[in-house]
């Protein structure tokens, strides 16, 4: 099997399937793309990128709360370089196994929720029914944009969809 790459207007360059191997992570990069080893998850990396990225900032406590945000969007930004690094040595394609877009994504949802639980599982839910159906504007960005922004910003929106909810039911819902 193998994936074209147009380049311009020219005639797709066919590259062989390249799969990630756990030699990638020996690559500061490319360990942080593949989400720590999680997106080399033969089943679902991008729900698995998403629980170790939630995971790792669950164990960080709560004492990162008021940082959330910062955490988030400095992983977006550096998310473009690393993911576009790593597309590159993967044949140019947004590859499964690339999940650094997830942990970003992942961090934005729950960028406005309290430290507990149900408001984790809930954010974590919505960021993947999100990332995974791609509703507009998701969607347009996944189809739109390619390379280290393409991989990342349909992430980021879904990210930042589920926390715009989860922010207004909280303020709607559940302001006392």
């Amino acid at each position: 099997m193998t994936q074209d790459i147009a380049i311009s207007n020219s005639t797709p360059i066919s590259f062989p399937d390249l799969n990630p191997t756990i030699a990638m992570l020996k690559n500061p990069v490319h360990l942080l793309a593949l989400g720590l080893g999680s997106g080399l998850s033969p089943k679902a990396p991008g729900t698995m990128g998403s629980i170790v990225a939630l995971v790792l900032l669950w164990l960080a406590g709560p004492e990162l709360v008021p940082w959330h945000w910062l955490i988030a969007l400095v992983a977006s930004f550096i998310g473009i370089p690393i993911c576009a690094y790593c597309s590159k040595a993967l044949g140019g394609a947004d590859h499964k196994a690339i999940v650094w877009d997830e942990f970003a994504g992942a961090w934005l949802a729950v960028m406005f929720v309290p430290f507990d639980l149900l408001w984790w599982l809930a954010a974590f839910v919505l960021f993947r029914i999100f990332d995974i159906a791609k509703p507009w504007p998701v969607g347009l960005a996944d189809k739109r944009l390619h390379g280290g922004l393409g991989i990342m910003l349909d992430d980021i929106l879904a990210g930042l969809i589920t926390a715009g909810i989860l922010f207004l039911v909280q303020f709607f819902i559940f302001q006392s």
